[in-house]
């Protein structure tokens, strides 16, 4: 195996990308994208799934471009867009192709996004929006968060519907539930790259929602291009840093290693945090 070696003081690429498309050859497929990351030193996730694909790497500049240049030599992906960040050390410790039956589970099998993607509002539109504190046509704008719990506690936008679900195939029934709540105002749906959101914003349009977007390329899209506005705290990843600022720099959120909750930097100086152990979320439980 060859792989660049990592100059000194240069931080890993860390990329977020997804794209409904049809895939019909994984098992294919599977192999390639094991021996290319594998060559250039990658880690992360990359899911292959009859509607599309998603990944998350992180590697050197030089490797992650090389990748993403043979990812778009498929005609299917030559479009495929990506969120970066940037970070010391690789945002993963291993590297894990998947081939898996969604993208995200919602098990609505109805939804294609490949067929007609939900009305999207882009970062910069969306700040101007909450700051004059409706749409283009004087519709109070209302942000939807359609990711778990959990994510959403550590960080999210000002003022947003949060239905505390604990996961994502929860938010079919819930939002059919309220949807009275919304008339004669514009939904925004988001989550942290665009996935979740994209696929809400669909079945709510299929369940007769008439305005609903989704936030394009989700929070850590809003964070590139227009940093914090109207947003408090930070924004939950899955991988080491556990936690983006508006910045797109880790802060010192950690994940629990017994419960695996998300412990706060405030919630660290507990007596009952205790690292590798216990956290305030977990102590005393078996």
């Amino acid at each position: 195996m060859t792989q660049a070696v990592q100059a000194a003081n240069e931080p890993f690429v860390n990329i977020a990308a997804y794209k409904f498309i049809t895939l019909d050859n994984l098992e294919a497929l599977r192999p390639q994208y094991q021996d290319i990351t594998q060559r250039l030193g990658l880690k992360g996730t990359v899911l292959l799934t009859p509607e599309g694909i998603n990944m998350f790497l992180s590697g050197t500049r030089a490797n992650i471009d090389e990748y993403l240049a043979w990812v778009r030599g498929d005609a299917r992906l030559a479009d495929l867009e990506v969120k970066e960040s940037l970070s010391a050390e690789q945002s993963h410790k291993r590297m894990l192709v998947k081939i898996k039956a969604e993208i995200i589970t919602m098990r609505m099998p109805l939804i294609k996004p490949e067929e007609g993607r939900a009305p999207f509002v882009e970062a910069k539109t969306l700040k101007r929006w909450l700051d004059q504190g409706h749409d283009d046509d004087g519709k109070p704008v209302v942000m939807v968060d359609t990711r778990n719990d959990f994510e959403v506690d550590v960080g999210t936008f000002d003022n947003t519907v949060d239905y505390r679900i604990k996961k994502f195939t929860e938010f079919p029934q819930v939002i059919a539930e309220h949807k009275d709540d919304f008339a004669g105002k514009t939904v925004v749906t988001f989550c942290t790259g665009g996935i979740r959101c994209e696929k809400a914003a669909i079945h709510m349009q299929n369940i007769g929602y008439d305005n609903v977007y989704q936030l394009e390329g989700g929070i850590l899209k809003y964070f590139e291009e227009v940093g914090g506005a109207h947003y408090t705290g930070d924004c939950f990843v899955f991988d080491y840093r556990t936690a983006l600022n508006p910045k797109l720099e880790p802060t010192e959120t950690v994940q629990c290693f017994a419960c695996r909750a998300v412990v706060t930097p405030r919630q660290q100086l507990a007596p009952e945090y205790v690292y590798g152990v216990s956290c305030p979320h977990c102590h005393g439980s078996k």
